[in-house]
């Protein structure tokens, strides 16, 4: 049995991070889709309301649950009996950062794999910042998150 980690800060979920846990949902076994704990980020949802958020909308995919966890996600990974790393790409640009990572992974845990599944061309620009930014202004995100994740950045922003 495939147990795949798809970890990241979720700050929020964004429709490119759904389309990568739908397609990974559909290739393996189970999915848990962990939200980290990254004391550099200072994010702007808590992390039971990006834990909360996540669990409502990945509701329809039956073989994918919700978890969080603080430190690195190799050694989650590992203390989940999981197999494999999932790590979404957008643009070359990301590719170094995370092929670094993943060679560090293998080294750490040589049983892990990594696999990257790259957006599709329609959220290829997407992430979470560029949302928030455009969140903050007022601008129209309907197209670019779940629609619960838009509510509750409309709530954030107007109490900012």
């Amino acid at each position: 049995m495939k147990l795949a980690i798809y970890p990241g800060s979720f700050d929020p979920v964004t429709n490119g991070h759904i389309d990568i846990i739908e397609r990974a949902s559909s290739l393996f076994d189970n999915v848990v889709v962990a939200v980290s704990i990254n004391s550099v980020k200072k994010p702007l949802f808590t992390l039971e309301e990006r834990t909360e958020l996540l669990s409502e909308i990945t509701r329809p995919f039956k073989n994918v649950i919700v978890d969080s966890f603080e430190g690195l996600t190799v050694e989650y990974t590992a203390n989940k009996n999981a197999q494999v790393i999932i790590r979404g790409l957008r643009a070359i640009s990301d590719f170094e950062n995370e092929f670094q990572m993943a060679l560090t992974n293998k080294k750490l845990r040589p049983g892990v794999e990594t696999v990257f599944m790259m957006a599709q061309a329609q959220w290829s620009f997407l992430s979470s910042s560029v949302v928030k930014e455009v969140a903050s202004y007022g601008g129209c995100i309907e197209d670019l998150v779940p629609g619960a994740v838009e509510k509750k950045l409309k709530e954030k922003f107007s109490r900012l």
